[in-house]
């Protein structure tokens, strides 16, 4: 009797190790999930891939290892599972994540992915890493939004299963960050890069350099930050980055595939560097440090040959440092330029910029002048500037400022931001389309969108983030997503869903009366 017990316990360890093994993962829809920015294509397929600690990263070689890194530290902290990392030819047969490249598919282009889910495995195959990475983003979503908590909770890890096909409408998806009005530190701005990648975008513009502060060391006119760095809007103590510190912001941007564009504003916006240098004025007299809010009062003096050699100082310490193709030379607001010295200071500094083997950005302002074929015009105000640029072959980075400006009030009542564009509510936000923002523009002739957040009423991180969110993710579908595909009753509702994402990933966003969250 014993011996039978003994069996027959035995028997049912068994059957319950067998079961265990067998069990089948739940039927999840794949079509139900809140993706943002809307993929071209989702295909259900009713079931359900299980992320345990046993799940393995495999790579097909050891360059894409960097991406498996990223994904394993994304997962760690709310997991605690610190997920292995194989080659394709050591993995196991079930349980992976598999990353490859297969530069065969020309529809998915340099960013565009696939992503495969079945109750086995999870492939993500893109043609370049940028790809990869946002396949990566793409399952991110996927997960339960407690997946974005730092410490290790109770989750339900399954993944819905099925099939995503995806890739850009836009090459430039952008955000700008004003850092000359308040300064903002390297890990604040580490932050930003990160909430940027979330959603897929691919540039940040650092707005460097302005009248309250000038913000990137130039070792051949150290003054610049030890005189115009040391100050900012209200009266702060400023600050400034070291080169060193300006390349650690590039090079953690890359690891994310997000393009770092420097702008230095000229000739007007440019007291933090005429309080400086006495030489740049017209009358040999430093000006004093401006901390207000007023703009298009000050002008580098355009006839003077230190002038131009400040400038080609400045755009060669900066390029030297930038691996990115542009330099964004402002041209906005220079109302204190008469009109034929401001055509004169850009024709001459756009040849400096080339010099240095960048292309040239500016302000819709710069058409004006003798612009090149693949110089690029950011449109925030003015229609005729915009064409007149696209008429001498420029393309356009649409940054309209009564849709895109990030630090532009949701209403009447919200506390930070400015209303001289308009009130920017989040439908308001999501509801334009670049390719009919101004008459006689094609979508080919448009390089991409850019939101800019300029700082003259955020202070720190956390209202950064406020004005950001939620219409940043409004934004990258803009950017990302087809106009066929966008719709705001739909948007809303996915929208809604992130705001536990962004509580979980703790942005302080505003909870907007447009969107039931």
């Amino acid at each position: 009797m014993i011996n039978k017990g003994i069996n027959l316990i035995s028997l049912l360890v068994l059957v319950l190790i067998f079961c265990s093994a067998c069990k089948e993962t739940p039927s999840m829809d794949l079509t139900q999930e809140s993706i943002i920015p809307i993929p071209i294509s989702v295909l259900p397929t009713y079931a359900s891939f299980e992320l345990n600690a046993n799940t393995q990263i495999s790579i097909e070689n050891s360059n894409i290892k960097p991406l498996a890194n990223y994904l394993s530290d994304l997962l760690h902290p709310a997991t605690g599972f610190k997920l292995a990392i194989v080659s394709k030819d050591n993995a196991k047969r079930k349980g992976n994540i598999t990353l490859s490249l297969n530069a065969n598919d020309s529809i998915l282009g340099n960013e565009g992915y696939q992503l495969e889910i079945d109750k086995k495995n999870i492939q993500i195959t893109a043609n370049k890493h940028a790809g990869l990475l946002y396949g990566i983003q793409t399952l991110r979503q996927l997960l339960p939004v407690n997946i974005e908590h730092d410490s290790v909770n109770h989750l339900n890890t399954y993944i819905a299963s099925g099939s995503i096909r995806d890739f850009p409408k836009y090459k430039h998806r952008g955000a700008m960050l004003d850092v000359a009005r308040h300064f903002f530190g390297v890990e604040d701005v580490k932050r930003y890069i990160d909430l940027l990648a979330c959603y897929k975008m691919n540039v940040l513009h650092l707005h460097l350099a302005d009248d309250q502060g000038w913000r990137i060391e130039i070792k051949t006119w150290p003054k610049l930050t030890e005189i115009g760095g040391s100050t900012q809007v209200g009266g702060g103590e400023g600050g400034f980055y070291t080169q060193e510190q300006y390349q650690e912001i590039v090079a953690y941007a890359e690891e994310r595939y997000i393009t770092i564009i420097p702008e230095i504003d000229m000739p007007g916006h440019t007291n933090a560097a005429l309080a400086s240098y006495a030489e740049l004025n017209c009358n040999d007299k430093a000006t004093k440090l401006y901390t207000g809010t007023h703009v298009g009062f000050s002008s580098l003096c355009i006839h003077k040959d230190i002038t131009y050699q400040f400038v080609d100082d400045v755009v060669r310490e900066i390029a030297a440092i930038t691996p990115g193709k542009y330099f964004h030379l402002g041209g906005d607001e220079s109302h204190s330029t008469k009109h034929s010295d401001f055509i004169y200071f850009i024709n001459k500094t756009i040849k400096i910029i080339e010099k240095y083997g960048k292309i040239p950005v500016g302000w819709d302002e710069i058409s004006h002048a003798n612009i090149a074929e693949n110089t690029v015009i950011q449109y925030w105000s003015n229609d005729k500037n915009a064409k007149k640029g696209l008429s001498k072959g420029a393309k356009v980075i649409m940054s309209p400022a009564a849709y895109a400006y990030l630090d532009m009030k949701y209403n009447s009542t919200t506390v930070l931001g400015l209303d001289w564009a308009g009130l920017i509510e989040v439908d308001k936000a999501y509801q334009w389309n670049p390719d009919t923002m101004i008459q006689e523009i094609n979508t080919k002739q448009i390089a991409g969108i850019e939101s800019p957040l300029w700082s003259e009423t955020v202070t720190n991180i956390d209202e950064i983030e406020y004005l950001v969110f939620p219409r940043l993710p409004g934004y990258a579908e803009i950017a990302w997503s087809q106009d066929s595909l966008r719709n705001w009753d739909s948007y809303k509702l996915r929208l809604a869903k992130h705001g536990e994402r962004f509580e979980a990933m703790e942005i302080d966003y505003y909870k907007s009366p447009k969107v039931d969250w």
